[in-house]
């Protein structure tokens, strides 16, 4: 009997060990959604992002015709991934207006000179607190929201050219 109890830590430990790989190797969901698809956008004025360039505030989203709202910054990769279906987008008459987040204007204009200026109107966001009261996550992201500023969909990551007909249709769904 004293020879089973000796080994009963030992077992606790590799059940232990397995169910952490386990969860490790394979976890359930990889990524963190928005707590606010279906509400509407948190209420924020944001100053301009680039001079000469309007800024934005929620007040914005609740014209009548849905947007998107996209989340970058001019120091991030995938930012630049994402820049030629956000120009697609935008060509194809879709309104997009942006959130530049812990960036320099200086920094912004290079980038939109550099990558295409798909946006209408770019605030900043510079401490993130938008972002984090929209429920995102990193950038890039972006939402969809309806003409009464309802948030509807949101995209983790860059927009990549699979996925410009997903924004799409749910844009169009917005309507």
């Amino acid at each position: 009997m004293k020879r089973v109890v000796l080994w009963v830590p030992l077992g606790l430990f590799v059940v232990l060990v397995v169910t952490v790989a386990l969860g490790l190797y394979s976890p359930a969901e990889r990524t963190i959604r928005s707590q606010m698809i279906g509400k509407p956008v948190p209420t924020f004025t944001l100053p301009e992002a680039v001079p000469g360039r309007p800024g934005l505030a929620s007040a914005g989203f609740k014209a009548g015709e849905p947007r998107l709202l996209n989340v970058f910054a001019s120091w991030c990769g995938p930012c630049i991934a994402e820049a030629p279906q956000l120009m697609e987008l935008a060509r194809r008459g879709v309104p997009i207006d942006a959130i530049a987040i812990r960036d320099r204007p200086a920094d912004v204009a290079e980038f939109l000179e550099k990558w295409g200026d798909p946006y209408q109107r770019i605030g900043s966001d510079r401490d993130s607190s938008v972002q984090l009261a929209l429920g995102s996550s990193g950038v890039p992201e972006t939402f969809v929201i309806d003409g009464n500023g309802i948030i509807r969909h949101q995209h983790i990551g860059d927009i990549r050219p699979e996925n410009v007909t997903e924004v799409l249709e749910a844009y169009e769904a917005a309507r």
